[in-house]
């Protein structure tokens, strides 16, 4: 897989991590928390799928396999970021969401 390629599924993974960490939060104000953690962990999967990608390129590059960084690739490794950011503040979001149903 040529360096554009790994920079596309690494976008790719991230942005179905994150749409699911909004689906999740969006399930929970309905009140569906069995389909909110449901799609939790598929963010979780997602974003796996991501780091993975990226390790093997920390690897090559430990290996002495140089990696070049383009404006591509940190555009990538932006939206990991952003995924994995939303995805930890999703699962906050479906925590208070629960306990406000609790109460009412």
């Amino acid at each position: 897989m040529d360096n554009e390629q790994i920079a596309f599924n690494i976008i790719m993974y991230a942005g179905n991590a994150r749409a699911k960490a909004y689906d999740a939060v969006a399930e929970a104000k309905k009140g569906d928390f069995n389909g909110a953690y449901s799609l939790i962990k598929e963010s979780g999967d997602e974003i796996i799928k991501a780091h993975n990608i990226q390790n093997s390129i920390i690897t090559r590059e430990a290996n002495g396999d140089h990696f070049e960084i383009t404006l591509l690739m940190v555009h990538a490794e932006d939206h990991l970021m952003s995924a994995i950011s939303a995805k930890d503040y999703a699962s906050e979001m479906i925590e208070l969401y629960k306990r406000l149903n609790e109460k009412w």
